[in-house]
């Protein structure tokens, strides 16, 4: 992936190593074992804001404890992975605003917080174990970098194209939030049962691969950022955390009702017709008859 001459996002927090990962997670006013943990990741293990709202839910509800940490900094100029991080953002920025001046709208550009162990966020506590995450409280996507050597070694997905299309799907959920397509799914899911709301969940999960479809192909066109295979390696990160996978690896069998961000097949399929049309128009999966 091209991108050593792109310009660097003006919105990129790092808090890493500011001192935010004493203190264990903590969410709704009491401090969560291990085992509530690992049900929540269980439950959405990945992408998206799902394991910040289980967690919460586990913890009895209420409002989610902010905890204080140090003002966030620049990262260092010879950190090439967060440059690269800060570089596809900014590729998402110009992505966004154009898509959304095309549709008569004005994109609100998010911030994205890089950091280690644990962090303050709107949504509550953030942890390093739940994965790249979206807070629509306060609009920022949040990331370890240390994910990138999981996304490598534990899903098979390497590739920086892989890396860049886990950052777009974050700022896909962000572009829900902007659209209010987050606030009436979240709405939705009030009013129905688990599985249902499960449903609602895969829909949202499969709309954000595809917007980062899109995100892929705007920025391609403008750019030439791809290189041969790179288009490959996001298919193949897609796929290897789609849910019938993970629960085949973590339980050993699959159960649909229980999916919450898709299968494989689903998730590649999405991220492919964004990338094939780039057209955020053609993202609509709650109207979409199959997934």
């Amino acid at each position: 992936m091209r991108m050593d001459d792109h310009r660097e996002s003006d919105n990129l927090e790092d808090r890493r190593g500011s001192g935010g990962g004493r203190g264990g997670l903590r969410l709704g006013g009491g401090r969560l074992g291990i085992g509530t943990i690992a049900i929540a990741l269980v439950a959405s293990y990945f992408l998206g804001i799902n394991p910040l709202t289980v967690l919460n839910m586990l913890s009895g509800g209420g409002l989610p404890a902010i905890e204080q940490s140090a003002p966030a900094s620049r990262p260092p100029a010879d950190d090439t992975t967060a440059r690269f991080v800060s570089q596809v953002l900014a590729s998402t920025e110009d992505t966004w605003q154009q898509a959304f001046r095309a549709n008569g709208k004005q994109y609100q550009e998010p911030k994205l917080v890089l950091f280690s162990g644990v962090t303050p966020t709107a949504c509550g506590t953030g942890q390093s174990a739940m994965g790249p995450f979206y807070c629509p409280g306060d609009q920022k996507v949040y990331i370890d970098l240390e994910f990138f050597d999981e996304l490598k070694t534990r899903f098979k997905a390497p590739g920086e194209f892989a890396q860049a299309y886990v950052i777009a799907h974050e700022v896909g959920h962000h572009v829900q939030n902007l659209l209010g397509i987050a606030e009436q799914v979240q709405r939705s899911k009030q009013r129905v049962g688990t599985a249902e709301a499960n449903a609602l969940s895969v829909r949202m999960e499969l709309q954000a691969d595809c917007l980062a479809g899109v995100w892929g192909k705007h920025t391609d066109t403008m750019k030439s950022v791809l290189e041969p295979g790179d288009l490959e390696a996001a298919l193949n990160a897609a796929s290897a955390i789609g849910d019938d996978r993970l629960q085949q690896q973590t339980q050993g069998r699959i159960v649909p009702e229980s999916f919450t961000h898709g299968s494989s097949a689903q998730r590649m399929r999405w991220f492919k017709r964004g990338f094939e049309t780039g057209d955020m128009n053609q993202c609509n999966t709650f109207k979409a008859k199959q997934l």
